[in-house]
């Protein structure tokens, strides 16, 4: 897995992907379009059970798209890359894997969307958040008007839209954009220590997990429990189930397949 923009290291089935591409992290097709890859390579690949995103360096998770790249493209350009963005970032949110982000500074506009495609957040006590494309003249692009309401009610969503300005890290917590704000120097151990915890759990039933969570948040409450219970059924069927139970009745800790 070598790519020009992202650093990956696997380590007891944790993968942690950096994304390094120069002051900011900045996002582009070419990002976009390695990120997609990376992420169907990591499903597939018995060795990693989780996934930690992260941006190189104190400075920066993601701070944006690339502007440069942008201000050259026509309309049609444009949304070829907004249909390369989403597809990268769907890739990102609904992988079957669970997927931490690591927060490590600056996380705006594309960084910012990015992040919320991730199950779980944690941020830098340095970390900072803002959508500022509404100072550039547009909106979002990759899903961020969408996904932040999901987060925080349309209310504050329109607050942080709206009027583009930072917000740190702390009033990330408050509203729940974060799960968990740590000091700079604990932010990668705590997400690796997260991580840990869920490759220790039973794989299908992550998978099941994630797949009513996210699908079923994008539906009526009859079809979100027809979801739920369809998934339910299919864990329940899996060999590690079987072993789930049997290790608590046995009072022991559980060997998960992912079977």
């Amino acid at each position: 897995m070598n790519y020009k923009n992202l650093l990956v290291e696997v380590e007891n089935k944790v993968a942690v992907v950096t994304i390094s591409n120069g002051p900011g992290n900045q996002l582009n097709t070419e990002v976009y379009l390695e990120l997609t890859q990376l992420m169907s390579e990591l499903e597939v690949n018995d060795e990693v059970q989780a996934i930690v995103i992260t941006g190189a360096g104190e400075e920066a998770f993601v701070a944006g798209a690339d502007i440069y790249e942008m201000a050259d493209l026509d309309t049609v350009g444009m949304m070829d890359l907004t249909q390369i963005t989403r597809i990268s970032f769907s890739k990102i949110e609904n992988i079957r894997k669970p997927v931490i982000a690591a927060i490590n500074g600056e996380t705006r506009g594309g960084g910012f969307e990015l992040a919320l495609c991730c199950d779980m957040r944690i941020a830098s006590e340095n970390a900072q958040f803002a959508f500022t494309e509404i100072n550039l003249g547009v909106i979002p692009g990759g899903g961020g008007t969408q996904r932040i309401q999901k987060v925080v009610g349309q209310g504050i969503a329109k607050e942080l839209l709206y009027f583009g300005e930072k917000i740190d890290a702390e009033r990330a917590y408050q509203l729940q954009i974060v799960n968990r704000v740590v000091a700079q120097n604990e932010l990668l151990a705590t997400a690796k220590e997260w991580a840990g915890k869920l490759v220790e759990k039973a794989p299908v039933a992550l998978r099941m997990m994630k797949l009513a969570v996210n699908t079923g948040a994008n539906v009526d409450l009859e079809s979100a429990l027809t979801i739920e219970a369809t998934c339910y059924d299919g864990a329940f069927a899996t060999r590690d189930c079987k072993e789930g139970m049997a290790a608590r009745l046995e009072n022991r800790k559980p060997n998960f397949v992912g079977r």
